[in-house]
């Protein structure tokens, strides 16, 4: 219990300090950079805010992680290490250098990404060179080795699959950032609950996964210091990017880390993200519906329809961190039986939760929506 204490604390602190720092010197420098979001009738702040704070988020785990991996590789203080770090967590150093390739891989992805959304930040990039860069890093990532063979012999399959994931993770967590400390907080309670499943592992937690997830986890603590209701700062692209695909790729390394195990553990990364990924496909297909792009911004969102239906901003973004915490929970449970049976179970209650939660919010905006007709037609009552 010690050991993991002190891994948890080793991760978190450094990240957690680095973001706040970050962030904050961003933040006195955001107008004179050009970082500033405007309001519109699309977005619910009232007053010119600063953005870029995804910069904080992208350092807090970059610079933590350029640190452990220079420690690392240096035999000097690798061999020091090994006497400081706990025994069941130094035996694996070897481990993370072994694997220390795909993951600068995959944090230069995010970089990729990161530096994108920043430029998107500043001069409102069109949407298509925004997703052809996804496309690439992706693919790039994949053919790479963060895939999942989901149990198809044909692995082109898997592939697919995987980039498709990453393309979407990316922009559910972009979708998400509509509400002060919304995307922020539900990718907190992803990254600790999917640390969690990975360090708790019996007999085999999984360091290196379990590790960059509560770096992650510290960082965006460190970020929702200024992101929290009230904010002051935005993540903007730059840290929505950033995060959809950590967040992503983990969940794919994560739950295919070993060739054995539980095959209905590929469910785990569903159930964690079940939230972001229920408001991408509702945005999706509510502007489908209404004839317009699903690259066209607007107030659709899962946070939006619940401000529309009567609650207040806060409270909408409390609601959606809790229905992300259930879902998470969720996948907690799925680590603890054995079987598709009591799998698929966990997975149906997931899912039914969600499926309450839009019977809810579609009644109470047809309720809204009829109660302001009547209002229009009768003025005078």
């Amino acid at each position: 219990m010690t050991h993991m204490l002190f891994f948890v604390l080793a991760c978190t602190l450094p990240a957690f300090i680095v973001s706040v720092i970050t962030t904050l010197i961003v933040r006195q420098r955001a107008e004179s950079w050009g970082l500033v979001d405007n309001p519109n009738a699309r977005k619910v702040h009232k007053v010119p805010m600063p953005v870029g704070g995804g910069i904080g988020i992208w350092a807090g785990v970059v610079l933590p992680l350029a640190v452990a991996q220079l420690l690392i590789v240096n035999p000097g203080t690798r061999s020091w290490l090994a006497g400081v770090l706990p025994a069941d967590v130094a035996i694996h150093l070897d481990g993370f250098v072994e694997r220390s390739k795909l993951l600068w891989l995959i944090l230069a992805g995010g970089t990729a990404l990161s530096v994108m959304g920043l430029l998107d930040d500043l001069w409102n990039l069109p949407w298509k060179p925004r997703l052809a860069l996804q496309v690439v890093v992706a693919s790039g990532l994949v053919w790479a080795g963060v895939s999942a063979t989901v149990f198809v012999p044909v692995p082109i399959v898997g592939k697919l699959i995987s980039v498709l994931w990453l393309l979407v993770l990316i922009n559910a967590f972009n979708f998400l950032d509509n509400m002060d400390g919304l995307s922020s907080g539900i990718a907190l309670i992803g990254a600790v609950v999917f640390s969690i499943v990975m360090l708790s592992s019996i007999g085999d937690p999984r360091w290196l996964v379990g590790g960059v997830l509560l770096i992650l986890a510290g960082s965006l603590s460190g970020f929702l210091v200024f992101n929290k209701p009230p904010a002051s700062i935005f993540m903007g692209d730059t840290g929505s990017y950033f995060i959809g695909l950590i967040m992503g790729s983990m969940t794919i390394v994560g739950t295919f880390y070993l060739n054995q195990g539980s095959r209905h553990v590929i469910l785990a990364p569903l159930l964690v993200l079940a939230v972001p990924l229920y408001d991408f496909c509702s945005v999706i297909l509510i502007r489908l519906k209404e004839g317009r792009s699903p690259f066209h911004a607007d107030k659709k969102h899962f946070s939006h329809r619940l401000v529309e239906i009567g609650i207040r901003p806060s409270r909408a973004v409390l609601t959606v961190h809790l229905a992300t915490l259930t879902t998470g929970l969720g996948a907690l449970l799925l680590y603890e039986v054995q079987g598709w049976r009591p799998a698929m179970i966990i997975t149906a209650l997931v899912f039914c939760v969600l499926a309450i939660i839009a019977i809810l919010e579609t009644a109470g905006r047809t309720a809204a929506a009829h109660k302001q007709s009547e209002s229009e037609t009768n003025p005078d009552d």
